[in-house]
């Protein structure tokens, strides 16, 4: 349907990853120079954000010069503050008198239980921000804030699957929308024809059928309703974060029309998704060089971001005691 195309064809945008393999943690960012049109719509129940009051249509604020996506839960938001010293060290951002003040928004994922304690930092950011900026490789699975992701935690994280950071991107004539995602979700991983390609694991370590690994944690969640101990809830442990990014012309309220369709993508491939133990995140990131129908730019941007969760588990390596999708395929 539609013709395949590149993040590099997005010339308004600079995107950068930074991580420690050792902490199993990192952080990407995407880079508006010249600012560009944001918005987003959270669907979990435990999201980790920064700013992302400013993106109601109602508010001021028309242009953000980066996004940033990060491990490290409420932690890995000291990042996007090292982005903005890095941006405005390099004069991007709003002009106040003798300053910049760069518009930087940020979501977290989960991720402090795999490898050693840390979390990203300000310096992380910065590092990210260089790299987008000098225009090193940009890649897929165990980078940036994909470093420490995981999937298919329904029955415990000893029974979950290595995922990623996913990429991809589409074009219908002049019009240019990608997706990227760091999935690190409660549930499992399901391909269009309905095969499940990360999740639970059974004890033998092969990937378990979707519902049955479901009926199990529905049984478990039900033992646990009824104990004492139920309302000793702690930190979200999951979330899967994403931007969808284009050169399409859109207003706030349009941006955010596009990143709430563009959640139906996470409903078609995790399942269950959006759940009290997620803080399922997508920003909408719009340069306004193309003009372009918003039904079009979501649909577009639907189809990216399901490809790039597929890419996201494909992509990484097995990591931290826990197997890949290329290793068990």
């Amino acid at each position: 349907m539609f013709e395949q195309a590149r993040l590099e064809d997005l010339t308004a945008f600079r995107f950068g990853h930074a991580q420690c393999a050792e902490t199993a943690t990192g952080c990407t960012v995407v880079v508006a120079p010249n600012g560009a049109t944001c918005a987003v719509d959270v669907r979990g129940g435990g999201p980790a954000t920064r700013e992302t009051d400013l993106l109601k249509p109602e508010n001021m604020i028309e242009a953000v010069h980066a996004v940033v996506l990060s491990g490290g839960s409420a932690f890995g938001l000291e990042a996007s503050s090292g982005a903005m010293d890095a941006l405005s060290s390099r004069d991007i951002g709003f002009p106040v008198e003798t300053a910049r003040v760069p518009i930087v928004v940020g979501a977290c994922l989960f991720d402090l239980l795999v490898g050693k304690p840390g979390h990203p930092d300000k310096a992380m950011g910065r590092k990210a921000v260089e790299a987008a900026l000098q225009g090193e490789p940009f890649g897929e699975g165990n980078v940036g804030a994909g470093t420490g992701a995981t999937v298919g935690k329904l029955l415990g994280g000893d029974r979950a699957m290595k995922s990623g950071f996913g990429i991809a991107a589409v074009r219908f004539g002049e019009i240019i929308v990608a997706a990227i995602v760091a999935v690190n979700a409660l549930g499992n991983i399901r391909a269009d024809d309905g095969t499940w390609l990360a999740g639970c694991r059974d004890k033998s370590g092969s990937i378990m059928d979707g519902g049955a690994a479901f009926e199990l944690a529905a049984q478990r969640m039900a033992a646990q309703a009824a104990s004492e101990s139920a309302s000793a809830s702690g930190p979200c442990t999951n979330t899967t974060i994403g931007a969808v990014i284009t050169n399409a012309r859109l207003s706030k309220a349009q941006a955010t029309k596009v990143s709430s369709t563009c959640h139906d993508a996470y409903a078609r491939a995790i399942k269950p998704v959006h759940t009290s133990n997620d803080g399922d995140t997508i920003f909408t990131f719009a340069s306004g060089e193309a003009e372009a129908n918003t039904d079009l730019v979501a649909i577009m941007g639907t189809e990216a971001m399901q490809q790039a969760i597929y890419r996201a588990v494909s992509q990484a390596e097995s990591a931290y005691g826990l197997p890949a999708l290329r290793d068990l395929a």
